[in-house]
């Protein structure tokens, strides 16, 4: 049977992207949508063909149809809502971040682990076949030792020198203890979950400097240097400040040749990536489709319930970028290197 799907948040993410792959993957269906706006439930519902519409968490979980719950509502209830769909044997994919804490992240884990069920994490550029390369070469040896890696996720507008602040729905992106981080949360946290990935390896320790301040709390620029367990070292740069570097990318480096993309699209297939080898030097070009990743993500979930493989990011891939987030926020805030436990 077809998993069925409840999706706690009507917001842009959900409408534009995950509402739509889920329907596009033939192993799943919308049973239930969920939004304090009832209004805005039905019209989900009714745009993406789904079952049910709700205005309550509660009922969305315990609706006999939901399978699967994908949560992509404000960061600081994540945990809560993983936790509550655990006890009730939903399994969970949420949205990047998983939590805002280490603790947090963690109790998600054994609540899911304790009930029996799959989680997920929203890191969604692991599916781009640029990346899915990138770490092959890297994991077959064909880059040889790699000591320097590089991951951007730039962005801007000309002319703009901070973001302009939201409004209704969105506003919560900029309440520090709903959202946890600024841009770092948006885009940087994808380039720490795509380093890793690409690595096959972990962080150690992170050193970071924001534009962060005590009246302006959410950094809108950040850069990282991050120390990898077998000698890698790696930059990253995320932000909304860099309208002439408007681009999504990660370049690995080793002895035995390089790997890197290039994409200007945020968040899609588009893009390009070169590789560099005593054995071959080549450029694969991949074309733009708005929802491919998050489909591939969906069935990828889907596949991980029938064979009891892990889905596409775990929710330890996911509480080791909590952990680098902890760590880059104390990092800034102290203006020294963190070493991750």
């Amino acid at each position: 049977m077809p998993i069925g799907w409840g999706i706690i948040s009507t917001g842009r993410h959900p409408d534009l992207k995950m509402a739509p792959a889920i329907n596009a993957s033939k192993g799943s269906h919308i049973a239930a949508v969920m939004s304090r706006d009832i209004g805005r439930a039905q019209a989900f519902a009714a745009k993406h063909n789904a079952s049910n519409a709700v205005d309550d968490v509660d009922a969305l979980i315990e609706d006999p149809n939901v399978d699967a719950v994908y949560i992509a509502s404000p960061n600081f209830l994540h945990a809560e809502q993983t936790i509550k769909a655990a006890k009730a044997g939903k399994h969970v994919l949420v949205e990047k971040p998983m939590a805002l804490s280490i603790a947090d992240a963690e109790q998600m884990i054994e609540a899911c682990l304790k009930f029996s069920v799959t989680l997920g994490v929203g890191f969604h550029l692991r599916a781009h076949g640029a990346h899915q390369a990138i770490r092959e070469l890297v994991v077959n040896g064909d880059l040889g030792n790699i000591h320097f890696a590089e991951a951007n996720w730039g962005r801007g507008v000309r002319g703009q020198e901070t973001v302009p602040p939201r409004s209704g729905l969105q506003a919560w992106w900029d309440e520090p203890k709903m959202i946890g981080a600024g841009a770092f949360m948006a885009t940087g946290v994808h380039c720490v979950d795509l380093l890793r990935y690409a690595l096959s390896d972990e962080i150690i320790a992170v050193n970071a400097t924001t534009d962060a301040t005590h009246a302006k709390p959410l950094e809108e620029f950040a850069h990282l240097v991050l120390e990898f367990s077998r000698g890698t070292i790696a930059t990253l740069m995320t932000g909304r400040k860099t309208p002439d570097y408007y681009r999504n990318e990660i370049g690995i480096y080793g002895t035995l040749g390089s790997a890197y993309t290039n994409s200007t699209i945020d968040m899609n297939q588009e893009g390009s990536l070169s590789t560099h080898t005593d054995k071959q030097s080549a450029n694969m070009q991949y074309e733009y489709d708005p929802i491919n990743l998050y489909k591939v993500q969906v069935e990828a979930f889907e596949s991980s319930l029938i064979s009891k493989q892990d889905p596409l990011a775990t929710g330890i891939d996911g509480l080791r970028t909590v952990e680098a987030t902890v760590a880059m926020l104390e990092s800034a805030k102290i203006k020294a290197q963190v070493k991750l436990k």
